[in-house]
């Protein structure tokens, strides 16, 4: 029975060429639309979990209120690991890292002197390699950091560094400390499921910053990793038990060390401070923290997994929908059929099963086409999404078993209605020759379908141009400071004191117009820490006795080489000692709460309670994205040596056009006075634009998607157009012998598509409103949400209609009349 019901469903595929090969492409899209967002989605929850230990492994964050400031981050003090090991039995062990920026890295191949700056270097403790098993290829993780100055190195840094030569034993130079170091092994490429990424490692104990900040509970700058003894219990309240004991534990273990820096942890926490340390579950760290703040790792996010899930879902429910209509759109034709099959005997039963297993070939061969399609696209998605999905991840046996039994479902699901619509057809009446079609609630079904799929089209359509427009309000809002025409040259501070003449060198070039030192840039880095502001008596009540302040240190030039505008006072100049002065963004000066703060102090309890006075206010500048709020920053002179740190950058302001020229230029300065060192160079709107690249990522996946739902939808439309023109024949064939012009009957078939187009507008309004506005809500500056997206939407899609129905209107229009007249 089964060979007979796919024979006849061969058959009439063949038969009918048209609406076969529109239903098996509507299907083709919708499969490989699920099939691209399954693997997306199957290689986002893979994160972190290929650890043979991964369900013992949490990270510690910290969760922190100081001053007005709050939030939970990545980065713990050095104590905290051993802090939690030595207190808690559960915990069986614990590792650190630790991201310590740009480094030069001297070395020879072929009997050449190189040098390069590693961006990928991760510090970290001697037992990093034995707590993650990051497989090795050459060297023992038990041994491999039994020296200090061991290095290790993944396939591709080796490769960069020592070509096909074996690395092993070889000996890199950092620029700094001018030591060598030695490669003692060398790990498999690390692969892009790890939510720790990086190219070499190093240890602790050799790096010096380490050591001088082991006793501090208030250096953030390392990330902290523990494991759970096996038999301990890692439910979730089991883990809410252990994190109720730790602030307990750092009240004692932490007292010390706030004390030391002018803070004592008991006034701290009576002033509604908060340092407490929580564990997240490794497998929760990629896609379960856009709220938490780090440096070190690749993330996620959840919201967009359920955001291509909901996608995939209503593409296929789009080209399940179309089926349909597209079926009864051929339920004239088919119902003889059904008529002769039940006079000679057939079960509506048989019938049924008849129809879908029509609809499951059709699901079948859809499959095999999405395939196809999928391993075509797979390159250009991998590139849209950032991505490296690969198409063997098709063909696991679990992925191929769970593929075949959706297919099956679908076919199942799109060809119920139309089985259980053209079974119920009376045998008499269709000899006869009866209406079969003029049945209100089928009617009502059909324009219900469409108007889902262009309900879904959109809502999609108004979020991907919601989402585009805060791309370029982004781009495009005043930051506070002129982003253009910047160069950023970093690694200037290894200059020493030559720094100054090579910055005097390059304003020297016709092509630049300023440029400034600094050891923090917006859209890079910046040195965070407490500061104690000077009490104002005429504003006691809303003064804040801690501050905490994200800072540059930055020479005389740099206010103007940036364009930052000042809104009181004055700036630094080398006509002052301004070793001791400080600028204060408009935030800093609101928190602080002084009215007047020319001529006020602040305090830097980590410096030995060194004392500054503003001399300056600036108008608030963004130094990330638009998702924060406009952080209190303060400005040093670079001669203030308040604290020192590793990063240094020169920015320069260059004219605009024949850019290739004056980077030469530039380089050929920086060779004058750095022979030794690399030249490296970046752009800060290209910085900035960096800080957009999931949205951007987001609105490119989300237009594709949506025109490909507006497509499959316009399927729909196609299918509910013959319909309606088979439907109607015969009043079509009377209006025109009556006198109807072409564009009479295109316009009275048209109609009743545009009403549906409109009402699915409508209702797409305020779901397409309530989505965006609940995205928006992760931008601190965010674009309004304005009326005439939702006219653009509908326009389009009803730009988009009016097309795909105007071919089979008009056919229907220039059809014959009297063969109308003749079929009926």
């Amino acid at each position: 029975m089964l060979k007979n019901y796919v024979k006849i469903a061969w058959r009439n595929l063949i038969r009918n060429k048209v609406v076969s090969i529109i239903n098996i492409s509507g299907l083709a899209i919708g499969f490989a639309c699920v099939l691209l967002i399954g693997l997306y989605i199957k290689n986002e929850l893979s994160y972190d979990r290929f650890f043979n230990d991964a369900g013992r492994i949490y990270r510690v964050n910290l969760d922190a209120k100081m001053g007005n400031d709050e939030g939970v981050i990545g980065h713990t003090p050095p104590p905290a690991g051993a802090a939690l090991a030595k207190n808690f039995p559960e915990i069986e062990s614990y590792t650190r890292i630790l991201l310590p920026g740009d480094e030069i890295l001297h070395y020879e191949n072929n009997g050449q002197k190189k040098s390069l700056t590693e961006r990928n270097l991760l510090v970290v403790d001697s037992n990093f390699l034995r707590f993650f098993n990051y497989p090795l290829i050459i060297g023992d993780a038990a041994t491999c950091f039994s020296q200090v100055n061991s290095l290790v190195l993944t396939q591709k840094a080796a490769k960069k560094y020592f070509g096909n030569e074996s690395p092993v034993g070889k000996t890199l130079v950092f620029d700094e400390d001018q030591t060598p170091f030695v490669v003692t092994a060398v790990l498999k490429d690390i692969p892009q499921q790890s939510s720790l990424q990086f190219d070499m490692l190093r240890s602790t104990a050799s790096f010096r910053p380490v050591a001088h900040f082991g006793w501090s509970w208030v250096w953030l700058q390392m990330g902290t990793y523990v494991k759970l003894k096996p038999n301990a219990p890692a439910d979730r309240a089991s883990i809410a038990r252990l994190e109720s004991k730790i602030p307990a534990m750092i009240a004692v273990e932490a007292a010390s060390a706030f004390k030391r820096v002018g803070q004592p942890y008991d006034e701290f926490k009576r002033k509604g401070g908060r340092w407490d340390l929580k564990l997240q579950p490794l497998a929760d760290v990629h896609l379960y923290s856009a709220t938490i703040g780090t440096r070190y790792f690749e993330q996620g996010d959840i919201k967009y997994v359920y955001i291509f899930a909901a996608i995939g879902l209503f593409i296929m429910l789009l080209a399940c929908v179309n089926f349909m209509n597209l079926s009864t759109a051929q339920s004239i034709k088919r119902s003889r059929e059904v008529g002769i099959r039940k006079v000679l005997g057939s079960l509506k039963a048989q019938l049924i099963k008849q129809f879908i297993t029509e609809a499951m070939l059709y699901s079948l061969l859809a499959l095999i086409i999405a395939i196809a399609l999928v391993i075509l696209m797979l390159p250009a998605f991998n590139q849209l999404s950032n991505r490296e999905l690969t198409a063997l991840s098709l063909f696991n046996v679990k992925y191929v078993t769970g593929i075949l039994l959706f297919a099956m479902v679908t076919g199942v699901f799109a060809g119920s209605y139309p089985a259980f619509f053209m079974t119920s057809f009376n045998p008499v009446n269709i000899l006869k020759g009866s209406n079969l079609l003029k049945g209100k609630g089928s009617g009502f079904i059909r324009n219900g379908l469409v108007v889902f799929q262009f309900w879904v089209s959109t809502v999609l359509v108004i979020c991907t141009i919601v989402v585009y427009k805060q791309l370029i309000y982004s781009k495009t809002q005043d930051l506070g400071f002129n982003k253009e025409n910047i160069v950023i040259v970093p690694n200037v501070g290894r200059l020493g004191a030559s720094q100054e003449s090579l910055r005097q060198e390059l304003i020297r070039l016709p092509q630049v117009v300023n440029a400034a030192i600094s050891t923090g840039l917006p859209a890079e880095s910046s040195f965070g820490d407490t500061y104690t502001p000077e009490t104002d008596r005429a504003n006691t009540k809303n003064a804040e006795t801690n501050i905490d302040l994200s800072s540059f240190m930055v020479d005389e030039a740099f206010v103007p080489t940036l364009g930052l505008k000042l809104s009181g006072g004055r700036v630094f100049s080398q006509k002052f000692n301004d070793s001791s002065s400080v600028l204060l963004n408009e935030t800093a000066v609101k928190q602080i709460g002084w009215k007047d703060p020319i001529g006020k102090t602040i305090t830097y309890p980590g410096n030995n309670y060194q004392k500054f006075t503003v001399i300056g206010v600036l108008k608030d500048f963004n130094t990330t994205s638009f998702r924060n709020s406009i952080a209190p920053y303060a400005l040093f002179y670079t001669t203030s040596k308040t604290y020192n740190i590793r990063s240094s950058y020169l920015t320069v302001r260059i004219k605009p056009g024949n850019y290739a020229e004056t980077l030469n230029s530039i380089q050929a300065k920086w060779r004058q006075f750095a022979p030794s060192l690399p030249f490296d160079y970046s752009f800060m709107d290209a910085e900035f634009d960096s800080l957009y690249r999931s949205d951007r990522t987001m609105s490119k996946v989300l237009s594709v998607f949506t025109a490909l739902s507006v497509s499959v939808a316009c399927m729909g439309m196609l299918g509910l157009a013959m319909f309606t023109a088979e439907r109607r024949t015969k009043e079509i064939g009377i209006r025109k012998v009556l006198g109807a012009s072409v564009q009479n009957v295109v316009t009275m078939l048209s109609k009743e598509f545009v009403r549906l187009v409109l009402i699915a507008s409508l209702l797409a309004f305020p779901v397409a409103w309530y989505a965006m506005n609940k995205w928006l809500q992760d931008f601190a500056y965010r674009t309004g949400i304005s009326w005439w997206i939702f006219i653009l939407a509908s326009v389009l899609t009803m730009a988009v209609t009016l097309v795909t129905i105007s071919f089979q209107s008009v056919k229907a229009a220039i059809a014959n009349p009297v063969k109308s007249l003749r079929s009926e």
